[in-house]
């Protein structure tokens, strides 16, 4: 389970040292992009607590009302039986992917004449595939953002895309209503590598150090991703600085699988330059955020055992076995989240 640091006393008052030194460092860099800013406070050894002071265009980091991620609770979601299912389209892209010192991500090249589009699920418009970040943690116990009944996976992939009706690109997406939308694809372990993936998953010894990049071309987010019929959705906030409240959050109920090799190249990943390595990439996730009002819905229905090959596990099994991780790999192979 992950968990947050909390302060009291002296934080109530004043700052931090590293914060201090943090926020003298933002004065002076004011006109840095957010990804320059991001590498000052990875460098400060401060933690995702104080984002919000760090840049005041950061404030929703510390007061908004709808962040993310959150824990989802199986019991507390609620069925949504007008959900359908999320589609996204076949079209092939390029990209380059990228170890930025904070985390491995990739983007779309800008001069791509195709682009994937994302629709349907509980979208009410059009939405162009981004960019995808891979978070992950240094043991098989933590790593993703999003959480599960309280326990993380290894790893968790984000695809981002932009409102494409609305607005032009995603810098100016991430900031207006409904701007973005993210997909979470939890990562779980398979004994065998997973050829799936292997167009993402061979590159990981080519950016091992930060700012190495390599590209990647012909990518089909579909080659890789699991089926998209089941899912949870919830309205939140981008995980990085600012935490802008515009993305529809979408939790596929189904994991992509990685090999322990996989993961280990995965972890080999360093923060820092080949000269400075300073430490692994990994456990680059945010804590998750309070849920406060918000409702989880889910095209899920509990009430509805597929009786004929019994192969779906109830709510309650997974609530009575997770303990015992079984619900990183339920559904008899058929690997459900909550189900």
């Amino acid at each position: 389970m992950k968990h947050s640091r909390k302060f009291t006393g002296c934080f109530a008052k004043c700052l931090d040292p590293d914060l201090q030194t943090v926020t003298q460092m933002w004065r002076r860099n004011v006109t840095r992009n957010v990804t320059q800013m991001w590498q000052i406070f990875n460098e400060s050894g401060s933690s995702p607590e104080y984002w919000g002071r760090l840049n005041p265009e950061w404030g929703l980091c510390n007061k908004g009302r709808r962040q993310s991620p959150i824990n989802v609770d199986p019991q507390k979601l609620l069925f949504d039986p007008f959900l359908p299912p999320l589609d996204i389209n076949k079209e092939t892209i390029n990209g380059m992917l990228l170890n930025t010192g904070q985390s491995l991500v990739f983007r779309v090249d800008k001069e791509n004449k195709n682009h994937v589009n994302i629709t349907g699920g509980p979208l009410a418009y059009r939405y162009q595939f981004e960019e995808f970040y891979i978070h992950y943690g240094s043991s098989d116990h933590s790593g993703s953002e999003h959480t599960i009944s309280g326990y993380a996976f290894p790893a968790e992939i984000q695809l981002y895309g932009f409102n494409s009706e609305l607005y032009h690109n995603m810098s100016e997406a991430q900031t207006k209503a409904q701007g973005t939308v993210g997909i979470s694809v939890m990562v779980q372990i398979a004994e065998a590598p997973n050829p799936d993936i292997r167009m993402i998953t061979a590159p990981f010894k080519e950016v091992k150090f930060k700012g190495n990049k390599t590209p990647i071309k012909h990518l089909s987010l579909q080659s890789f991703l699991p089926d998209t019929i089941s899912y949870m959705t919830y309205e939140g906030s981008l995980t990085y600085p600012g935490c802008w409240e515009t993305t529809v959050w979408i939790i596929l109920n189904k994991p992509i699988y990685m090999s322990k090799a996989e993961l280990y190249s995965l972890r080999n990943l360093k923060r820092g330059s080949k000269d400075a390595p300073i430490g692994p990439l990994g456990d680059n996730s945010r804590p998750t955020q309070n849920i406060s009002n918000r409702t989880v819905r889910t095209n899920i229905n509990f009430r509805k055992i597929d009786a004929p090959d019994e192969t779906l596990y109830s709510i309650n099994r997974v609530l009575k076995e997770k303990s015992s991780n079984v619900y990183l790999n339920l559904g008899c192979g058929h690997g459900y989240l909550v189900m």
